[in-house]
């Protein structure tokens, strides 16, 4: 685990950060993409869910960078100001561009990790090839009348949603299918009876488990909607 900065609004912070590469286990061939992944607002991203997906990538050769918000480094649950994590993700991007330069890099989140992705990128501060977003927080559960997705018509760069049938951040599914369509390149990935964290009735799983079994739909649209392979 290593420190990097993020100059914030009013200071300057550092955050952890946690990059694995294809040849750390596998030694395989070179790796083919590399994506920023970012934790949700509950947890951090040393979860089991963000390490079990990260080792999955990192065996289908992917470069993973996983990084902490300023608010979750400070020991807080809620996060912190949306131009934190804005900020987080411009400086996450940009190391990401200097530890493995000449691969696509990918922008990816658990659920407000991926929102303000997907903001940071409608606002022009980052430009990734593609973007990843697991359990899109398309509104708070029970507030289908308050959506955060007006924003999604702006981004080019192709999208990928991962989600699950039951979230309840998504609820009715119709209303986020329609918003999903106003982007220019998106398309869903559907983890039938899946939940916000993609755990299924009946189907008891640890964590690591849950998010190493989304790396291959993951994988397979990357190669074929955003890396070109």
């Amino acid at each position: 685990m290593t420190r990097l900065s993020v100059i914030l609004p009013a200071r300057e912070v550092t955050v952890s950060t946690i990059l694995e590469r294809p040849e750390d286990t596998s030694g395989g061939d070179a790796p083919w993409a590399a994506v920023a992944l970012a934790h949700g607002a509950g947890a951090g991203p040393e979860h089991p869910f963000l390490a079990g997906l990260a080792n999955a990538l990192r065996e289908s050769g992917i470069v993973v960078l996983r990084f902490a918000f300023p608010s979750r480094e400070a020991g807080r649950r809620l996060p912190g100001p949306p131009a934190q994590a804005l900020a987080t993700w411009a400086a996450v991007m940009a190391e990401l561009e200097r530890a493995a330069p000449g691969i696509p890099h990918i922008a990816a989140g658990k659920s407000y990790g991926g929102r303000m992705a997907s903001v940071a990128t409608a606002d022009g501060l980052i430009d990734p090839r593609a973007l990843v977003y697991l359990g899109y927080p398309f509104h708070a559960p029970g507030k289908p009348e308050a959506p955060r997705g007006d924003h999604l018509p702006r981004i080019g760069a192709p999208q990928l949603f991962v989600e699950g049938t039951r979230d309840p951040f998504i609820q009715p599914l119709q209303q986020f299918e329609e918003a999903v369509a106003t982007s220019p390149d998106a398309e869903i990935v559907w983890v039938d009876g899946g939940n916000h964290s993609f755990e299924v009735r009946g189907a008891r799983r640890p964590p690591d488990e849950i998010g190493a079994a989304l790396a291959p739909p993951v994988v397979d649209w990357l190669r074929a909607r955003a890396c070109g392979r």
